[in-house]
C-alpha cells in the first residue's frame, strides 16, 4: 500500500515533519506501506490546494494547510494560517478520524508530530531526537543568537541551505529518505548536501552584502527591497545580525516564479512584537505564524507587492 506524503516543500520543518511521519507510520500503523512524497508551495493568494496530488491509499499532509479532500487522511499542521478556504476549519472541527491535529502555539511541525506520535499512537521517537530537536531550533528560531543562524557551521543549518533553494524534485524526497536513519552530519557531508552547499554559501555571503547595502531602520523596522536584485528567498536572520536591536524586519524580493513581501518579529526581543504578522500578511492573502509570515504575488505583480510591502511598513512602524 502506498502512502502519499505531502510536506511544505523547500523548508526544513516540512521534510523533517514527513520523515518522522514515515517512520511513525511505518513502525505503528502499517510496516509494509510504501511511501512516496511531494512538496506543497503556497501559491499566490488563497489558492487551495490541488486534488491531484492525492494519489496515495493514503494521504498524509504535514506542515502544510488544510484540505477538506476526503482523501486525505492525515494531516498534522501548527500554522495560524492552516484553514485557507472557507468551511475548512468546520470540516477539521466536524472530522472523527482522530488522524487530524493542529495546535497553531507549536514552534515546530515535527515535534508536535512526535509528540502526538507518542502521545496518542504510543511512538517512540527517540532514534530522531536529534532531527526534532533542531528543527525545533530551525522553525522556532530558538537560535542562541543571530550570528548563528547566520554562520550556517551546524550540520543541520547546511541541510537548511539546501533544501530551501533545491529545484530538483528528487532531492528533497531523498533527503527525507535518509533522515529516517542517517544522522544529520552524515547527511551533511553527503555529496547530496555538501555539493549543492558550495554555490549557495557564496550567495549566502552576496545577500549579507546586499542586505547591508540595501537596508534601513526606522522606528523599529529593518527593511529593503531586494527585487531589483532578483532575490526571493534568503536568511531571515541577516537582518537582526546586522541590526540586533530591531523589532521586525520587512523586505520585498522577486524571482522567477513569484514576488514576495516577508515579515518577521526579532526572536531575539519577543517583547517587542505589537502585531500579528499572519493577520497582517492574511489580508494580502499570505499567512504564516504571529511571529513570521509571508505572501505571495505572481511573476508580474511586483508593483502589488511594492505596494503591499510599503502599506505593511507603515503599519509596523506607526
Amino acid at each position: 500500500m502506498n502512502v502519499q506524503v505531502l510536506f511544505h516543500d523547500n523548508c526544513f520543518d516540512g521534510a523533517a515533519s514527513a520523515a518522522v511521519f514515515t517512520r511513525f507510520y511505518r513502525e505503528r500503523v502499517r510496516a509494509d506501506a510504501t511511501f512516496t512524497y511531494q512538496g506543497l508551495a503556497h501559491k499566490p493568494g488563497a489558492e487551495g490546494i490541488d486534488p491531484a496530488v492525492f494519489t496515495g491509499a493514503e494521504n498524509a499532509i504535514v506542515d502544510f494547510r488544510y484540505s477538506q479532500d476526503a482523501r486525505l487522511t492525515w494531516w498534522f499542521d501548527h500554522h495560524v494560517s492552516a484553514f485557507q478556504q472557507p468551511g475548512d476549519e468546520a470540516h477539521f472541527q466536524a472530522d472523527t478520524s482522530g488522524r487530524k491535529f493542529h495546535d497553531a502555539h507549536r514552534k515546530s511541525c515535527t515535534k508536535y508530530l512526535a509528540d502526538v506520535a507518542r502521545e496518542r499512537f504510543g511512538w517512540d521517537g527517540a532514534p530522531l531526537a536529534d532531527l526534532i530537536h533542531w528543527a525545533e531550533i530551525i522553525d522556532g528560531a530558538q537560535f542562541p543568537s543571530p550570528q548563528m543562524a547566520v554562520a550556517l557551521e551546524e550540520p543541520a543549518l547546511r541541510i537548511m541551505t539546501v533544501l530551501e533553494a533545491a529545484k530538483s524534485p528528487e532531492l528533497i524526497p531523498e533527503v527525507i529518505r535518509r533522515m529516517q536513519t542517517e544522522s544529520l552530519a552524515e547527511i551533511a557531508a553527503s555529496p547530496l548536501i555538501a555539493e549543492p552547499l558550495a554555490p549557495l554559501l557564496e550567495r549566502h555571503m552576496l545577500h549579507i552584502e546586499q542586505v547591508r547595502a540595501k537596508a534601513r531602520y526606522e522606528k523599529g523596522v529593518v527593511f529593503f527591497d531586494l527585487a531589483d536584485e532578483g532575490v526571493d528567498s534568503l536568511n531571515k536572520f541577516i537582518a537582526y545580525a546586522l541590526y540586533p536591536e530591531a523589532s521586525y524586519t520587512l523586505w520585498v524580493g522577486q524571482g522567477p516564479k513569484r514576488a514576495k513581501v516577508s515579515l518577521g518579529s526579532n526572536p531575539w526581543k519577543p517583547e517587542l512584537r505589537r502585531h500579528d504578522l499572519a493577520g497582517i500578511a492574511s489580508r494580502y492573502g499570505g499567512g504564516g505564524h504571529p511571529v513570521v509570515a509571508a505572501v505571495s504575488f505572481k511573476p508580474g505583480e511586483l508593483e502589488k507587492a511594492r505596494t503591499a510591502y510599503r502599506e505593511i511598513l507603515a503599519e509596523l512602524s506607526a
